[in-house]
């Protein structure tokens, strides 16, 4: 079973959190991403449970109401503020002295500068459909635009009216975005009661006005990794998701999921679930 509580990090930052699991369980982190919300982890954090771990999923900054600073002052949502949101959220989480990390999306981003950061903290990274940044960056730029033609909402997610673009005619943007990748309606219909206001949409909105288009730059990573991609994924391309085995240095596993969208945990949390324990397993 999976539970909701609260960790407040900071005054001002009291995050909404899913748990499962004992308390003094092996941790592992979880950290979900756009234009999805901590739901998306549910199936997941019920079997890391069920399987002896100790799974922590937070809503994160600007998800959370209670983890909501002015969304108008993009700082608040600067990448470094994002990552120590995570680091702090897994020390009250857990035994957070060396624990598994789990990203999709946006947090993908944050795992892998977490992983670039502090590798020795990691027992093992899995990767949702984001690329490695270095991967991500260079297929930005390949002469064939397709990376750039697949990621252009992160453009205009950067304009004034993003936010009632997004939110107009009942969520109709993100309906059809999970609906063209899958995901079934109760997933969908979750996720838009954590993510479907405008104050929770400025917020998700502003980890990108804060950060711009190209993601944050990071090494080669060094913690053993999994890496999921669907081969339907409407934003990541195969340049970008076949060149990420280039930047690890560590054990790698590259498992695509034919017929897989962008949200594969919701499209396929059994399929995800299986790959995930077994490369903790691996990794314990």
């Amino acid at each position: 079973m999976t539970e909701l509580t609260e960790i407040q990090i900071a005054p001002g930052l009291t995050f909404d959190v899913l748990t499962a699991g004992k308390a003094d369980a092996p941790l592992v982190l979880l950290l979900h991403g756009f234009a999805e919300s901590f739901h998306m982890w549910q199936p997941l954090a019920q079997a890391l449970g069920a399987a002896g771990y100790r799974a922590v999923a937070p809503s994160q900054r600007g998800y959370s109401p209670g983890a909501r600073p002015d969304t108008s002052q993009f700082d608040h949502y600067a990448f470094d503020n994002l990552v120590a949101d995570a680091m702090a959220v897994a020390e009250q989480g857990g035994n957070a002295r060396r624990f598994h990390l789990i990203g999709h999306d946006w947090g993908g981003s944050l795992a892998w500068a977490i992983a670039d950061r502090t590798p020795e903290r990691l027992a093992s990274l899995t990767i949702l459909s984001r690329p490695h940044p270095i991967s991500f960056n260079r297929a930005l730029e390949m002469p064939d635009g397709e990376q750039k033609r697949r990621s252009a909402h992160h453009r205009w997610f950067l304009e004034a009216d993003a936010v009632p673009r997004l939110l107009a005619d009942d969520v109709r943007w993100l309906r059809e975005r999970h609906k063209a990748n899958r995901v079934p309606v109760e997933a969908t219909e979750r996720h838009i009661a954590v993510i479907g206001s405008d104050a929770a949409m400025s917020g998700a909105l502003a980890w990108y006005r804060a950060r711009g288009t190209h993601h944050k730059p990071v090494g080669i990573t060094k913690v053993p990794t999994l890496y999921i991609w669907g081969d339907a994924d409407d934003t990541v391309g195969r340049a970008a998701a076949e060149g990420t085995g280039e930047f690890v240095s560590a054990p790698y596993r590259f498992e695509v999921l034919p017929g897989g969208g962008h949200f594969t945990a919701d499209q396929f949390p059994d399929r995800v679930n299986a790959l995930v324990l077994d490369h903790l397993k691996r990794n314990s």
